[in-house]
């Protein structure tokens, strides 16, 4: 069973819905269970919403006997109303977009380009550093400069 468990975790963790907190479940629908597994996050998830939703626990209560906060409660239910099971994922962690990168930032480096063509990237997030106090890297700034140039294609 312990192997058949660890291929599982595997999986969860690929998927980003492994709960690293399993030893805090104490629901009693996880223990002892071969069909509720406290690993998988989207199950716990699902469960501390039903048992507020159908069975009316407080949601304290909930909170605490699925090992989770009730922030962390109102959050899972919120995006659940908003999405269904899928809101119950995790999103990616990390920035959606490039943030340091503005199209201000962008008709900076653009112009500095054109003032000197030879400027090297590495020169230019110097200056970006120099002008804004943004620490971009070199390769930020030439996937900006490719992305503006297939938006003007």
């Amino acid at each position: 069973m312990a192997e058949k468990r660890s291929g599982k975790r595997d999986i969860l963790q690929q998927q980003g819905v492994w709960n690293p907190h399993a030893d805090k479940v104490t629901d009693p629908l996880f223990q002892d269970s071969a069909f509720f597994d406290p690993q998988d996050l989207i199950q716990v998830k699902y469960e501390m919403l039903r048992r507020v939703d159908t069975d009316g626990q407080d949601i304290a209560s909930a909170a605490s006997s699925f090992g989770v906060s009730r922030p962390t409660f109102y959050h899972a239910q919120s995006r659940f109303k908003e999405r269904g099971l899928a809101g119950l994922i995790r999103d990616k962690p990390g920035p959606r977009r490039p943030h340091k990168l503005s199209d201000d930032v962008l008709d900076f480096i653009a112009s500095q380009h054109e003032a000197e063509p030879e400027l090297s990237i590495a020169e230019a997030a110097r200056l970006v550093k120099k002008r804004f106090g943004l620490k971009v890297h070199p390769r930020s700034i030439e996937r900006a400069r490719s992305r503006r140039e297939k938006k003007r294609r």
